[in-house]
């Protein structure tokens, strides 16, 4: 264990559960194995099968039950705290804590305050139990060739009775470990207890390391504090390394690398935290498995899955996203030579979709399922049809072909440039004209195969807001959106005036799957609503949902994290919509923390110019924050406070050298150049914004005041009252909903 100032940033992060609130308790090593467990009872109706320890997409045992004395310990019964690292359990005089470590597949089960004997059974009904020998258990894991070992601590003997394996109280507990073979099972446990506490302490300065370093806040408001600091731990546990680098795309059932999910998590998994690094090699990974063969229809796209065993193409959006977060990484980076390295696969992804998918008006066209909405029967009909242009594939294909100008510019392929450009600009033009209908204040959904647009409303236009210029329309289809998509717990797949929305995920009434993308909620949707709301200048509109989700992470589902989905309606007697879908997905969390920086705080570099925009949108509730970013090879330490007469904020250009785009409303923006050590202080009245840019030895070499602009605060205005009234989205009677008059249905299916 360490000790001192640095370790009270976890310690502070502890959270109690209560038996009431039973939640979800997980855990990675941080390369293949996660341990799931509930605080009291593991009793969820789709998690429980994957109770406890789980190894590249096996499920090797399913939890333990301790004893002491002969007694079986009731979890029920215990008081619980789980803090980032591990999870305690207090039995009366007794306590437990479960501890997983760093990058090797062995978790600690101790158990303390016993009289003379403890005692431990591993769950599972397919485990097998092998032998023992001396004092270590073996067993053959549940799934997968794997070799369980059990030994308890301090070299103390074990013995069997009535399935529980027993030994001296002053062992202190047990350790488990996973491997290939029973010597290296038996290797691993023996290494382990060996450097037992540095291998605790690494993964606890690891874990303090990251907080302080990479994503640092602080605020007197501690409840923020708190909850994006679980956030960014919840989620860098997802940061794995199973295929090399990847970002898990969530737990229970998704411990794989989805090129979708992986590239909609990277900017709030590991680009906001300066995880530069991790964030090459997964772009390097997948640019690995592109599809490379020309004759291909999937001809330049990047797996939809990247699993142990598993390759697959079939997506539409992973590619685009893909070389969008290619653009964005180098942003934040600055590194360069990457674009040497994959702007061949750039060109490819481009070349393919041209040869096989776009039509001649300019869309990217895809089959029926290949958007992120794919859940399909048993038939292979998918539930929320989108052929064969959908609004979000347009936006992500245009900005693909924009990112691909940025590439080709930089290697000097000017043809490429201009003829990608081209392309660009005649899909927006044909796109504004397209999916547009006066009778509509949003966009439509897809364009059919017969070139009919179809409005059903769904959160994927928020996508596509760079599609047109309309800034009246924009805000129309905002604030629709918000009232009919947008619930106080999250944003919904479908409206709740279409005839096909489902209230609830789960239900007698239908399978979980027809419900997935038709009225269940998505929580990373939440990222791109409240940045739409944020681009609108009602950050306080958007601060309330980011306000829910950080509640929720600290109240709901899993500690400190947030799940894939939950019903858009609550049940009945229930003031919040159930939690569903894996309980720790990545996009969802990553989605909370890309808006927290992006568009909260408003910092957005571009290091290929050298400049970083700083766009402060700091809801009134906040009051004081310091908080880093890494940009490039540096860092920029910012400060903010405010009263009711002034915000004051502080840039410190750490090691970097840019120019800073300062945008805060309602002056116009202005641009300054930082040089590395200088510190930007902005003080923003009412009527005027004061600047002075401070060289690092202290010297004010650059001081002025500008007053407000007129167009801005005409802006302003309009769009209050565009959005004055404004509110979430409300349940209707049960009775409004047809799929809800269907007679009761035995229910079974799977995640897609």
């Amino acid at each position: 264990m360490t000790s001192g100032t640095k370790r009270s940033i976890l310690e502070k992060m502890t959270m109690t559960v209560e038996r009431k609130d039973n939640r979800a308790v997980s855990f990675t090593n941080k390369e293949a194995a996660y341990y799931f467990t509930q605080s009291h009872v593991t009793d969820h109706p789709e998690h429980a099968y994957f109770e406890g320890l789980n190894v590249a997409k096996n499920r090797l045992f399913g939890g333990y039950t301790l004893y002491a004395d002969h007694q079986e310990l009731d979890d029920q019964e215990a008081a619980v705290e789980v803090s980032p690292y591990s999870m305690i359990r207090t039995h009366g005089s007794l306590t437990e804590e479960l501890w997983l470590f760093d990058y090797r597949n062995v978790l600690e089960v101790s158990l303390s305050g016993a009289g003379q004997d403890i005692g431990i059974a591993l769950k599972g009904k397919e485990l097998e139990y092998l032998k023992l020998s001396r004092n270590t258990a073996y067993f053959k894991a549940m799934e997968g060739e794997w070799v369980i070992a059990l030994r308890p601590r301090n070299a103390r003997p074990l013995s069997l009775l009535s399935k529980v394996f027993h030994t001296e109280a002053e062992a202190g507990g047990f350790y488990i470990s996973a491997a290939r073979t029973e010597a290296e099972a038996a290797a691993l446990i023996q290494d382990t207890e060996a450097h037992a506490n540095r291998l605790k302490s690494e993964r606890i300065k690891r874990m303090e390391d990251f907080l302080q370093q990479n994503v640092y806040i602080n605020s007197s408001n501690e409840q923020l504090t708190l909850a994006l600091n679980w956030l960014s731990l919840t989620m860098d546990q997802l940061v794995t390394r199973q295929q090399g680098d990847g970002i898990y795309a969530g737990l229970p059932w998704f411990n794989e690398y989805w090129g979708r999910d992986q590239f909609i998590a990277l900017p709030g998994a590991v680009l906001v935290s300066g995880q530069f690094e991790t964030a090459k090699h997964i772009l390097m990974s997948f640019a690995e498995y592109q599809n490379t063969d020309e004759t291909s229809k999937y001809y330049g796209r990047v797996p939809n899955i990247l699993a142990p065993e598993n390759i697959d193409y079939h997506t539409t959006d992973g590619t685009p996203r893909f070389i969008i977060q290619l653009q964005d990484y180098v942003k934040y980076s600055g590194d360069t030579e990457i674009i040497n390295k994959l702007y061949p696969a750039v060109r490819s992804s481009i070349e393919g979709s041209l040869k096989h998918w776009v039509d001649a008006k300019g869309y990217l066209t895809h089959d029926d399922n290949e958007t992120w909405m794919d859940a399909r029967d048993a038939d292979l009909n998918s539930y929320s049809p989108r052929e064969t242009r959908a609004n979000d594939i347009q936006a992500l294909w245009y900005h693909q072909l924009r990112a691909g100008v940025y590439f080709a510019e930089y290697m000097g392929d000017q043809k490429n440039a201009e003829q990608w450009g081209s392309l660009a600009d005649r899909l927006k033009s044909n796109f504004e004209r397209d999916f547009r209908d006066p009778s509509h204040p949003y966009l439509a959904d897809r364009l059919d195969a017969a070139d009919e647009p179809e409005f059903s409303l769904r959160p994927n236009q928020l996508f596509a807001f760079d599609m047109f210029e309309d800034r009246d329309f924009k805000a129309a289809a905002v604030r629709t959106a918000w009232e009919e998509l947008v619930y106080p717990w999250g944003v919904a797949s479908l409206d709740r005036q279409h005839p096909f929305f489902h209230p609830f995920h789960l239900t007698e009434k239908y399978h979980k799957d027809e419900a997935y993308h038709n009225g269940t909620v998505w929580t990373w949707l939440n990222g791109i609503a409240m940045q739409r709301m944020i681009e609108s200048g009602q950050e306080e509109i958007a601060y309330k949902l980011f306000h829910n989700m950080n509640w929720q992470a600290l109240h709901l589902g899993v500690v400190g994290g947030l799940s894939e989905n939950l019903d858009a309606y609550p049940h009945e007697g229930e003031n919040w919509a159930k939690l569903t879908g894996a309980y720790l997905q990545a996009w969802s969390n990553a989605e909370q923390l890309r808006v927290w920086y992006q568009y909260f705080l408003g910092i957005r570099p571009d290091m290929i110019h050298h400049k970083v925009l700083l766009a402060p949108r700091i809801p009134q509730e906040i009051t004081d924050l310091q908080f880093h970013v890494k940009v490039g090879e540096g860092t920029l330490e910012a400060e903010y406070s405010a009263n009711r007469s002034e915000q004051r904020y502080i840039y410190r250009f750490k090691g970097v050298k840019l120019k800073a785009v300062i945008d805060i409303a309602p002056f116009a923006e202005l641009e300054l150049e930082a040089e590395a050590g200088a510190e930007l202080r902005l003080s923003r009245t009412g009527l005027e914004l004061e600047i002075e840019l401070v060289n690092e030895r202290g010297e004010i070499i650059r001081k002025l005041t500008v007053q407000p602009s007129k167009d801005r605060i005409e802006q302003q205005l309009h769009s209050d009252q565009l959005f004055a009234g404004v509110h979430f989205a409300e349940p209707l009677a049960l009775e409004k909903h047809p799929v809800m008059q269907r007679e009761s249905t035995t229910v079974v299916g799977t995640e897609e």
